[in-house]
Order: C-alpha cells, then structure tokens, then sequence
C-alpha cells in the first residue's frame, strides 16, 4: 500500500495494511539514531522508520539578517517577524529561547498597524512542483506545508504575559497582532498550494494553547479573541479539500470540539501525561471525528523505560487509537536528546510490525 493512501485511509477511519507513521526529532536525537541505523541520508531513514509523510517549505530569500522563524529554522538569530531566539543548552541538548518581543512596548492597534511586517515576497515556492514529483518518485506520500498560528507567533512578538493581558484589557491589540500574523500565514500557505500544482495533502496549523494540568488560558478567550483567527488556518483548507492538521501541547480538551467545528481532520501530538489528554478518553469522546497523531510519551517513556516498555505502550496505543484505523502512530512532540536510540528505533519497529490484525475494522465517519 502507498503511504498516501494510509494517511487518507486513517482520516476516513478505514483500516491499511498498518497504521500510517510520521516522525519528529530534535537535532540531537535525529543524529542519534541516524548513527545508530548507520544511514547517512535523512530521506534514508525516513524510509527506514517507514515514514508515510513528507513536509515542504518555501524556500527563504528575504533580508540576510533574519531567518525564516522558529517552525520553519532552529538557528538562533531575529525572525522575520522581529523576534530574537537565543540558544540556552542543558545537560543534553541545545534549545532556542526568545530574548527579545519586538511588540512588548506597543500602546495602541496603530503602533500594531504601523509595524514593519515580513513580505510574502521573501518565500519562493517555485520548486515545489519538482520537489514534491521527486518524492514521489517511487511511492506516493502524503505532503505536507504547516502554515503557521494564530496564538502562538503573536505572543512570540508581544511577550506571553503580556498578550494573555491584552486578551483581557485590551483585547484590541491582541487580535490587531493576531489578524496580522495569520493573513500571512494564510496567504503564504495558498502560495505553497499553487506552486506544488495541487500536490500538497495535509496543510498544519498550530501554536500551544495548553499546559500539563489545564488550558493556558481560558476557554472562552481562546473562542472569542484566538478562535476567529484560527479558523481561517483551519477551515479555509479544509473547504479547499485539504486535509487539516492542528498542533497543541497539553491539555486542551474544553476546545477540541470547537476544533473539530472549525474543520480540523488530525488533532496532534496527544500528551498522554497532560490532564485529560488520556488516550482512552480521547478515543471514546471525539474518536469518530477526529485522527490522533502522536500519544507516545517522551516525556518519561522514551527517555526513561526500556525498548521492551516502548513496544509495550506503541502496541497499546495502536489497539486503543487505531482499533477503527483512526491514528497516525508518532511521538508525543519531537523526540528529545535524551532518549536512547534503541527506544526511538523500539517505535517504528513496533508500528511497521503491528499490521492489519491491530487495525481494527472499518468505521467510516
């Protein structure tokens, strides 16, 4: 079976030869297991992991002195939208932080209206066309272009504490940096689907709204200031007839149906230790109408348990979230550098062996 028509037949709740896979990991990580699998070549592992997505990008040529922005480059440096991401190191891996919100001292929707925002101009997709063909060369993969968000990317400019306020004090400036961000993203993201010629599949949206124990901020916020914008990153391609994928950590169970209402096809990453985010729970209330990506724990399991523990849980969460073909098996986030190699590998060996008998039988939604 194509791996593109895995991913069509989990968004439609019919049952594949296995469930489909995607992958996800920090620089580290993805060099450790690389070395461990003694491939070179990132395309050479993704086929090893039997990876059935593949992601795209614009192609970044705007001014010098920035970079493209966090979802897209983890370098260090100012973003195009003014943010600067320094790098901070623990004792495993390197990660970017900001240390500087252009918008922190904004004061009115003008001081918003007058800033100097990124060109859609500094992004070129004339490759897409051929890169995509070049994939599927000799199998066909479901592709995919994230776009952006709504919440996230506006607080990265303004300072978290300091928009969660404006959603309350001056809710006006919140959604002027919301309104900007997201026309951007939305138009950037129509310039990727013509430029591949209607080869993109899945187009991602996202940004953090939960944390461990609860939302990060209150629901009826989120549906009044966050979700109008969201919607536009949602709903537009979902009417286009693209899939749609949507991106939170934590718990955000009180809005996963205003998500499902808003178009949304693949709810990722599923963090199982997140209040709520519990596998079982998730399948029994919102499993007919949504595809789960993600629910393996990297927060204890992966680094933590052992290959036979990992193999144990993956082959949990196939029988819980892919019992009607529903789930794409991936990591709860991106792998982190301190998870050993032999339990990244413990996944895809599990969910490349799992096949059909784990499948469950068809549940068309």
């Amino acid at each position: 079976m194509q791996p593109y028509e895995r991913i069509i037949n989990a968004v439609k709740h019919r049952r594949s030869d296995r469930l489909p896979i995607n992958y996800n990991a920090t620089p580290e990580a993805h060099a450790s297991i690389k070395k461990y699998l003694s491939v070179q070549q990132d395309e050479e592992l993704l086929k090893k992991l039997g990876v059935d997505i593949r992601s795209v990008a614009g192609r970044y040529n705007g001014p010098k002195e920035l970079i493209p922005g966090a979802a897209i480059n983890s370098a260090p440096g100012k973003d195009i939208f003014g943010v600067v991401w320094e790098p901070k190191k623990n004792q495993s891996g390197t990660y970017n932080e900001i240390s500087y919100h252009p918008l922190a001292n904004a004061k009115t929707v003008r001081d918003i209206k007058n800033y100097n925002w990124p060109s859609l101009d500094w992004f070129d997709f004339s490759h897409l066309k051929e890169q995509i063909s070049r994939i599927n060369r000799e199998e066909k993969y479901a592709i995919m272009f994230f776009a952006g968000g709504s919440f996230e990317s506006p607080w990265y400019m303004r300072g978290l504490e300091r928009f969660l306020l404006d959603l309350v004090e001056c809710p006006e400036i919140a959604e002027e940096i919301s309104a900007h961000v997201t026309d951007f993203y939305l138009k950037r993201a129509l310039r990727a689907i013509e430029a591949s010629d209607g080869q993109i599949t899945i187009i991602g949206s996202g940004g953090d709204i939960g944390t461990q124990r609860g939302m990060m901020l209150s629901p009826d916020l989120w549906r009044k200031h966050i979700k109008p914008y969201s919607t536009k990153l949602i709903g537009t391609f979902k009417d286009m007839g693209l899939i749609t994928f949507y991106h939170s950590c934590g718990s955000i169970v009180p809005v996963i149906a205003d998500l499902i209402e808003m178009g949304l096809d693949i709810l990722d990453p599923v963090q199982p230790k997140a209040v709520g985010m519990e596998p079982e729970k998730l399948k029994k209330n919102f499993g007919r109408k949504l595809v789960f990506h993600g629910g393996i724990d990297v927060q204890e399991l992966l680094p933590f348990g052992t290959p036979e523990d990992v193999e144990k849980e993956v082959t949990r969460l196939i029988h819980v979230l892919g019992n009607d073909g529903g789930y794409i098996v991936a990591p709860a986030h991106a792998i982190q550098a301190d998870t050993p190699p032999e339990n990244i590998w413990k996944i895809y060996e599990t969910a490349q062996n799992s096949g059909d008998q784990n499948n469950g039988g068809s549940n068309e939604s």
